[in-house]
């Protein structure tokens, strides 16, 4: 049997960009391809995504949030 290829990528609606330099470091939090803030942490996070009436229930679902330039325990610059 051949598989199809879906012409739908699932796009998860929240993005965390890598870490930029500041004091402290801070990822830049973007919802619906927009930047709406930054984030120092996990907590920030979840607190912007709150703030557009998205809850997150695992920060690891690749299907709800994009880590990108590390994952969620990276708050450092390398």
């Amino acid at each position: 049997m051949t598989e199809v290829a879906s012409p739908y990528i699932s796009q998860p609606r929240i993005t965390v960009l890598g870490v930029q330099p500041g004091t402290p470091p801070f990822r830049i939090v973007e919802i619906d391809g927009q930047v709406v803030g930054e984030a120092t942490s996990m907590i920030g996070v979840l607190e912007a995504a709150a703030a557009y009436g998205i809850t997150v229930h695992d920060l690891d679902d690749p299907d709800v949030v994009r880590w990108v330039g590390g994952g969620k325990f990276t708050w450092a610059l390398h």
